[in-house]
């Protein structure tokens, strides 16, 4: 029913910075809430950040703050997530997400009705 592509992950050295989008398609409605997870190595998957179509509500896990931010094109049924002022604890494998109901607040992993392949970050210090 939904289909998530994520692109844009790469290689960047600390403080650098990376902008990953989540191409959305299939049977998307402006309710549903969207998001980005990660998953480092031997670690469990964890929230990053979220947002909705409607209105334009946003939530972060508290160790993005003030350096991500989550966007969206409705046009382009695309979703954004610009990385800045990266570290060597963000390096993970990105994951975009879907839930299919409202989003009322950050996201957890039961929460997830679709998931994207993954995109890798790599952060050197």
């Amino acid at each position: 029913q939904v289909q998530l592509v994520e692109s844009g992950g790469g290689l960047v050295q600390a403080g650098g910075s990376l902008r990953l989008s989540c191409a959305v398609s299939g049977r998307t409605f402006s309710g549903y809430g969207m998001g980005w997870f990660r998953q480092a190595p031997g670690k469990e998957r964890e929230f990053v950040a979220a947002f909705t179509w409607i209105g334009q509500y946003t939530y972060y896990t508290d160790s993005v703050k003030g350096r991500f931010t989550i966007s969206g094109d409705n046009g382009k049924s695309t979703v954004y997530l610009q990385m800045n002022f990266l570290k060597p604890e963000d390096t993970a494998v990105y994951y975009c997400a879907a839930d299919t109901s409202p989003l009322r607040g950050p996201l957890s992993v039961d929460d997830i009705d679709y998931w994207g392949q993954g995109t890798q970050v790599t952060v050197s210090s």
